[in-house]
């Protein structure tokens, strides 16, 4: 058995860490080199906003159970990741419509009380009444302040 020297296993990875160094180097240099990477990445972040504001518009058939229960989980994740991103105006948006199509809002809107700050879930109360006059949701729903503690 032969033993092999901390010093040559040190060279070794050192020479193995700058060929994968140089890979990715070249390689990205390949990338950003070619003529339609800026028009593919403009076109990719075009479509990302404009899926992002399209989801938005997309009301779910209120008679389909299992569209709605679809449209209300994108909804509640969106919010979420907005409002994680720092795009409060964004998430309290998806979060209003989550409530608007939820089928037991007033629990909803008490579990949102409890996990988000004071001043997110005043903006989503004040937002509220305008997303349920746009016809998200049915006429049955209602929720005003006195309703969640």
């Amino acid at each position: 058995m032969t033993m092999i020297s901390k010093t040559t296993i040190g060279i070794a990875a050192g020479i193995c860490g700058t060929i994968f160094l140089g890979y990715c180097f070249y390689f990205d240099r390949c990338r950003r080199n070619d003529p339609n990477f800026k028009k593919k990445l403009r076109e990719r972040r075009r479509n990302l906003k404009a899926n992002l504001k399209n989801t938005s518009s997309k009301l779910p058939n209120m008679n389909d159970h299992e569209a709605v229960q679809r449209f209300f989980i994108q909804e509640v994740q969106l919010g979420e990741e907005l409002l994680g991103q720092g795009d409060v105006e964004g998430g309290v948006e998806h979060l209003a419509n989550a409530v608007s199509v939820c089928g037991q809002p007033q629990q909803l809107l008490q579990v949102l009380q409890q996990t988000l700050p004071p001043q997110v879930f005043y903006l989503l109360m004040q937002q509220l009444p305008a997303v349920m006059n746009k016809g998200l949701s049915g006429a049955t729903v209602t929720v005003s302040e006195d309703d969640v503690e």
